[in-house]
């Protein structure tokens, strides 16, 4: 009997050794890209519709938690949750061209003689990806976009996810914050605004095309870090297009009260 214990102990003693010696697994990720060019005519310079798309896919070994984060980006970005990243990338490469070919084609035979009006014929849409460490157990993925689409100018943009890592769960504001966290966190948004801008008044926000078109608001496009939360707006949301993204960051000691007890940083 003793010495049937005693094997008991060793094994006891050895699985707790690889357990001590076991680490948590971390989301890791890879590059992948998808292009496509399409030209309106067989003329020999034609215009043409480019895509190119470069982003951060969770890898296989990240298990189920990139899994989820490779859906979630898909979905977000091509509305095609269902498919691998990759896949969802290329898939959306190959519809937008093709589109433009079928919108675009009849009205360009139409208008290439006129040599003013081509340069409304040549698209172009990318996106680039990147991903770094948030608060505690996130991390951060940033997508930048610029399109242009026959306009006077390309349109950046900017779609940013926070990620729980060991889950791959995509972290809204609801996450984060306590319920009614809103009229306090606008008036802070507010605050920073005014002290980034140097106005004091929203007077003098309106005299400079800031909130003209719109009340200042929460947005969904948020960074998180160990200090603080920077707030992202695109450009033409709460300023005139020409003044670019406005980014708006908090400390984390001025949110303390706003934040769920649930929510580590």
């Amino acid at each position: 009997m003793k010495m049937y214990q005693h094997k008991i102990h060793i094994i006891a003693a050895a699985l707790l050794l690889c357990a001590c010696g076991e680490t948590e697994e971390t989301v890791t990720f890879e590059t992948v890209t998808a292009e496509k060019i399409a030209a309106l005519s067989s003329d020999s310079i034609p215009p043409t519709c480019s895509v190119t798309i470069r982003l951060e896919q969770a890898t296989a070994k990240s298990g189920r938690p990139g899994e989820i984060i490779n859906s979630t980006v898909a979905s977000r970005l091509f509305n095609r949750g269902d498919d691998g990243l990759k896949d969802a990338a290329q898939a959306f490469a190959d519809e937008y061209t093709a589109n433009y070919i079928k919108n675009l084609k009849l009205l360009y035979n139409q208008d290439k003689s006129d040599t003013t009006k081509l340069v409304w014929y040549y698209y172009h849409y990318i996106i680039n990806s990147r991903t770094q460490a948030g608060s505690k157990g996130t991390l951060v993925y940033l997508t930048d976009i610029n399109y242009r689409e026959g306009g006077a100018h390309a349109v950046n943009q900017q779609v940013i996810m926070n990620f729980e890592e060991k889950t791959g769960r995509l972290l809204t504001l609801d996450d984060i914050f306590v319920d009614g966290y809103e009229p306090q966190l606008k008036n802070l948004l507010l605050n920073a605004l005014k002290e980034k801008t140097g106005l004091s008044t929203n007077q003098a926000l309106h005299s400079q095309g800031y909130l003209r078109s719109t009340d200042l608001y929460v947005p969904e496009n948020f960074i998180l870090s160990d200090n603080a939360i920077t707030f992202v707006y695109n450009p033409d949301e709460i300023a005139p297009y020409s003044l670019g993204s406005i980014e708006l960051t908090i400390g984390m000691p001025a949110l303390e009260t706003l934040l769920k007890s649930t929510f580590e940083h």
